[in-house]
C-alpha cells in the first residue's frame, strides 16, 4: 500500500521475479558484484523490494535508507 489511503499496487510473484532479474542484470552491468556494498535510497514501493532482492540475488550486501535524512546524515549512513 502507498502512503495515501486507498492507493495500492499489486504485483504478482512472476512480475516481482522479472523485475528483480532485470535490476540484478542492471547492477551487474554497472559493475556490482558479489560482496560489494549497495545503499538503496528510495521510498517503500515494489521497486525498492525488487532492488533489495536483486542485491541479494547477486550476492551484494545492501542497506536501505528511506527519505527524511539530511544530506550529511545520509552520507554518514552510506559510509557506515
Amino acid at each position: 500500500e502507498k502512503d495515501e489511503p486507498g492507493e495500492q499496487v499489486q504485483v504478482t510473484y512472476r512480475e516481482l521475479l522479472e523485475l528483480t532479474c532485470r535490476l540484478g542484470n542492471t547492477l551487474k552491468r554497472q559493475g556490482v558484484k558479489q560482496g560489494d556494498r549497495v545503499t538503496i535510497y528510495m521510498p517503500p514501493c515494489p521497486l525498492a523490494v525488487a532492488s533489495m532482492l536483486a542485491c541479494a540475488r547477486i550476492g551484494a550486501v545492501h542497506a536501505v535508507v528511506f527519505a527524511g535524512f539530511s544530506a550529511e546524515s545520509l552520507a554518514d549512513r552510506i559510509r557506515d
